[in-house]
């Protein structure tokens, strides 16, 4: 039998993560962004919660999948200050977010202003905070992380796409998206780094989706046919994604010889995603661009008025973004997001570590490895 360097990795025991702490944007917010600028709306949340939970989604989404795997309760959003729970992390993911701090307000330009440099001062803050106020005891004691599940937390990572399309929304070339990608990843870098400094050990990061493939981009930005593949995507822009991931991946490899603690697992989340939308027959599912919620246009998708939306006409209100009768066929949620079904396909795709580097599974994503 030949001897491999994995071997070793799949023969030793979990790592038993304590806690996981989020950093991302709309795929894995847990509600930050409906604390601060209001609420998701239904029927956001109607597969699973059976109300608006937070979630740009009918039900979970893969980090909800991450922390169920880990025997982890969902993940509370940081800047939910009601019913909130953080004894096993905190998820400072908000929709919207960027990697680059944003110049314009959420009304301007639909992005938020809570970049990942906010998200990592929230971090920061909650780090130091929490354990002061966890000392007080009662239930501060039943609320927050104790100090050591810091440093034994996982740390996840979804955030990039928001760059990209940013650019593309602020009428910005292809050339000019690409030109902006260097300086994203070092901000990237860099607050990987600081997660680094205060005791973050082990690493989970997603790279970018193929954003050519929804709707929300492919309504607001033309491309020519020639530029639309056999999935119906936009290749010009999936193109940019995959420029993006590599550079992420060349990134990751300098973080792993900066940071010699570090376990860092690089999932490559695109080529699962493009997978399904591209195979979603064979998959099960019976759309892959349509919207399940929404209205009009090729792919039930309508930017003005999106999944949840109410006009008034003549002194009436009319409820516009419905859902569809069985989300569970469709992948895509409402233009911009997936549905739960496509989003626990997805994460039963990369729990493995089938699409990991290196390839570890979730549950040993501690174990720190050369990469290929």
């Amino acid at each position: 039998m030949t001897s491999s360097p994995f071997l070793v990795v799949f023969a030793s025991d979990p790592c038993q993560f304590p806690a996981v702490f989020n950093f991302g944007d709309s795929n894995s917010d847990t509600g930050g962004l409906s604390a601060v600028f209001g609420q998701a709306p239904p029927p956001n949340g109607e597969s699973y919660f059976h109300s608006p939970a937070g979630r740009y989604s009918d039900g979970r989404l893969v980090i909800d999948f991450i922390a169920k795997s880990l025997g982890l309760p969902y993940l509370s959003a940081y800047l939910d200050a009601v019913g909130a729970n953080f004894t096993h992390g905190a998820n400072f993911a908000t929709a919207g977010s960027t990697i680059r701090p944003q110049n314009t307000t959420l009304q301007q330009s639909g992005f938020s202003p809570i970049s990942l440099n906010v998200q990592y001062n929230e971090f920061y803050e909650f780090r130091r905070r929490s354990q002061i106020v966890r000392n007080k005891g009662g239930i501060f004691e039943q609320l927050l992380p104790k100090e050591e599940d810091i440093s034994r937390a996982l740390y996840t990572f979804d955030i990039g796409q928001n760059d990209l399309t940013a650019g593309y929304f602020l009428n910005m070339s292809t050339d000019q998206v690409k030109a902006l990608i260097p300086e994203v990843l070092l901000e990237f870098k860099n607050i990987v780094k600081w997660v680094y400094g205060q005791g973050g050990r082990s690493f989970w990061i997603h790279n970018t989706g193929p954003f050519g493939c929804l709707p929300y981009v492919l309504e607001r930005i033309p491309v020519l046919a020639a530029e639309v593949d056999s999935a119906g995507c936009a290749s010009p822009f999936n193109k940019v994604a995959q420029i993006f991931n590599h550079r992420l991946k060349e990134v990751v490899a300098q973080l792993r010889k900066e940071l010699p603690l570090a376990a860092i697992t690089y999932v490559d989340v695109y080529s699962v995603k493009y997978s399904l939308i591209s195979q979603a027959k064979k998959h099960g599912f019976e759309q892959s661009l349509r919207a399940c919620c929404g209205h009009g246009g090729r792919y039930n998708y309508n930017k003005k008025n999106g999944c949840g939306a109410r006009i008034t006409v003549h002194g009436k209100e009319i409820f516009l973004g419905k859902s569809c009768q069985n989300p569970s066929a469709y992948i895509i949620w409402d233009g911009v997001h997936y549905t739960q079904a496509a989003n626990k396909w997805i994460f039963d795709r990369i729990v493995d570590g089938s699409f990991s580097d290196p390839p570890n599974p979730l549950k040993l994503a501690c174990r720190r490895q050369q990469s290929h």
